[in-house]
């Protein structure tokens, strides 16, 4: 299910973590070749991305 990107946060490691509409989290990472998000590294490019959907893996699973 995809939900809204309203924010983000940073995990203990320093990661990027996505805060989705529906109170869930991911991770939004930048590891090309596998994960191609450059966007995700500066904070404009976090910005940008507000509002856009995201595919939301625990909703995605919810009984």
């Amino acid at each position: 299910m995809k939900q809204a990107i309203v924010g983000f946060q940073q995990d203990d490691e320093q990661h990027w973590v996505a805060e989705l509409k529906c109170g869930h989290h991911q991770h939004v990472r930048h590891q090309p070749p596998f994960i191609n998000r450059p966007w995700v590294i500066t904070q404009a490019g976090r910005t940008a991305m507000l509002g856009c959907l995201l595919a939301c893996k625990h909703c995605e699973h919810a009984d």
